[in-house]
């Protein structure tokens, strides 16, 4: 049993593009499938399907890889705020990443979304994790 359902989505990514699969398999909830969405819209991923299996569900990713050098898309997956010590930020101190070519992905009262998009309309929240 994991008590970070984040940091394991992460893990199981990382993990799956180290051994070069085409397609992870992961534990479906709102929150993840919430991630996915975004990871699709930034392009980090090439598309993903949600199977609704019983009891919890599952989340299909299909990986995205460099065509010339078969590197993946997502060079670094960094958990931020974790179960034992949560961080927030406010939207005038949203956090840069790589200065512009990473994202942070923020759980915000209007849903999860970039840290660009959360400075844009002016919203903080948990930032939950680091991607580039």
């Amino acid at each position: 049993m994991y008590t970070d359902p984040i940091a394991d989505f992460l893990t199981r990514i990382r993990n799956a593009q180290q051994a070069k699969h085409k397609i992870v398999e992961i534990p479906a909830s709102k929150l993840k499938q919430e991630i996915t969405k975004v990871l699709h819209d930034q392009g980090y991923i090439r598309r993903y399907k949600f199977v609704d299996a019983k009891p919890q569900g599952v989340i299909k990713i299909a990986l995205k890889y460099n065509k010339e050098n078969k590197r993946p898309a997502i060079s670094k997956l960094l958990r931020y705020s974790k179960p034992g010590l949560r961080k927030y930020a406010k939207a005038s101190e949203m956090p840069n990443v790589l200065n512009g070519l990473g994202i942070a992905i923020v759980s915000t009262p209007q849903g999860v979304m970039t840290g660009k998009e959360a400075k844009a309309q002016n919203v903080g929240g948990e930032v939950l994790c680091f991607i580039h």
